[in-house]
């Protein structure tokens, strides 16, 4: 039975389809418990997550009820962090609190640090004294650090063993082992790291050989307050499998794997998408009106625009009055400024990111950006003059509206580097504040070029 409906539920092999949804919806509607646990016994933990956060809200917290003694702990780790004290609270502290015990220190800080308060404290008097100072400690760390993100599981063996030894080691305390793992780490008396031994290193050696003569001494140890964006950037830069984690003292305490920074790597591009439009992670979860107050303020930010926009064009009645065609072609200006700068924003974001973004080769970008800017400028602006020529019989105002054109699509370039640029020097996020900047300034100069040069030229 759980074989055909395992065939009938799948999906492209990513995922899961929505008829499993569906049919856990029925199965709890009808008070199928059993044909529940067919359903989800062989799914994955991150398809299980995904059915929890999928299913109608009104049916959701039965089903923790039905499937919570038997849940996976690694389902709760996969679960979306505006959900997970939802689902946390409807286990229960005592069921939540033996899930953390049995999983690795770092997936169980990420859930831990996602509850409530007071729910956190339920859990701390049901965890035993080593996992609470794990998770005390943990939450000292500064959000999206290093020791948030690293798990204290690490297998460290000295420098005068052999690989005997160490396999050996490693079998006596496989229960301690509570997940796989890629490197074997090397450290001197004072538990310093000194070098790291890929596993498969030591299998394919002999007993007699000394780990000494096999480790890499290249470790490049993490501080525990480095920002995990810096820790991402290390593992692309060294294409890093794990790094181990160091205190203040150059000690040992964890380590942090590539499929952690993987996380970090979808996390960050998705803030920064975000942010771009005034945004968070949390939009989607939360109520109507968090949500209005969350995005309010950039569209402030919006009208103040507009309305300096507006001002501008104020200034301007008489010329719009005595040339209609001014007012038809104006909107083009701003907008094809205002699209090719948003275009040199995202790229400026994007290198700043990962630093690659220099002082030897900050001039270089704005350079290029403006020959872009003026090569498109000089292309859009000749097919658009050419075509409000034909439009309006005005040879004059197609000229007009080819140097408004060009001069807005240069400023463009110009203002998408040194806008976020400039931000990022003086500590501001340039993935928020570029956008609104930016906007501002190729609508007001556009629209001042154009009906400046027209009141001039035209009548």
């Amino acid at each position: 039975m759980a074989d055909e409906i395992l065939q009938e539920d799948a999906g492209d092999g990513v995922g899961l389809s929505e008829r499993l949804v569906e049919r856990v919806e029925a199965a709890l509607e009808a008070g199928d418990h059993n044909q529940i646990e067919d359903l989800l016994a062989d799914q994955h933990p991150a398809d299980v997550a995904d059915v929890i956060e999928q299913i109608h809200p009104d049916l959701r917290g039965l089903l923790l009820d039905v499937i919570g003694p038997t849940l996976d702990p690694e389902v709760l780790a996969y679960v979306e962090s505006p959900r997970r004290d939802e689902v946390a609270a409807r286990l229960g502290p005592l069921e939540v609190a033996g899930m953390l015990k049995r999983l690795d220190s770092d997936d169980a800080l990420e859930i831990f640090e996602d509850l409530s308060e007071e729910l956190r404290t339920q859990i701390l008097a049901r965890v035993p004294v080593t996992i609470r100072k794990i998770l005390q400690e943990g939450l000292d760390y500064p959000e999206d650090s290093a020791g948030r993100l690293m798990q204290r599981e690490v297998v460290v063996v000295p420098a005068i063993w052999t690989v005997g030894e160490t396999i050996d080691y490693m079998r006596e305390h496989r229960k301690q082992m509570k997940s796989d793992f890629y490197d074997l780490y090397v450290v001197d008396p004072r538990y310093r790291p000194i070098g790291k031994l890929p596993l498969s290193r030591v299998l394919r050696n002999k007993r007699p050989v000394r780990i000494v003569d096999l480790m890499d001494e290249d470790v490049r140890p993490v501080a525990l307050a480095t920002d995990q964006e810096e820790v991402a950037l290390l593992f692309k830069q060294y294409s890093l499998l794990s790094a181990p984690v160091v205190d203040a003292a150059g000690r040992l305490v964890g380590v942090i794997t590539v499929d952690d920074v993987i996380h970090v790597v979808e996390e960050e591009a998705e803030d920064d998408l975000l942010k771009m439009r005034g945004l968070d992670d949390t939009d989607l979860a939360e109520g109507p009106l968090l949500t209005v107050k969350r995005r309010i303020r950039w569209l402030l930010v919006t009208l103040v625009n507009t309305i300096i926009a507006s001002f501008v064009i104020s200034r301007f009645e008489g010329t719009l009055e005595q040339l209609v065609a001014v007012a038809v072609l104006m909107p083009i200006v701003a907008a094809m400024g205002g699209n090719a700068g948003m275009q040199v924003v995202t790229v400026t974001v994007r290198a700043l990111a990962p630093r690659s973004v220099t002082s030897r080769n900050t001039l270089r970008l704005v350079g290029r950006e403006l020959l872009v800017g003026l090569i498109n400028g000089v292309c859009l602006a000749t097919i658009m003059g050419s075509l409000a020529a034909l439009w309006f019989g005005l040879p004059s105002l197609a000229l007009v509206l080819v140097a408004a054109m060009i001069f807005n699509m240069v400023w463009a370039g110009l203002a998408g580097t040194l806008i976020p640029l400039t931000l990022d020097r003086f500590g501001f996020d340039p993935a928020v504040a570029a956008g609104p900047f930016l906007t501002t300034t190729t609508d007001v100069l556009g629209f001042f070029v154009f009906l400046g040069l027209a009141t001039i030229f035209l009548l």
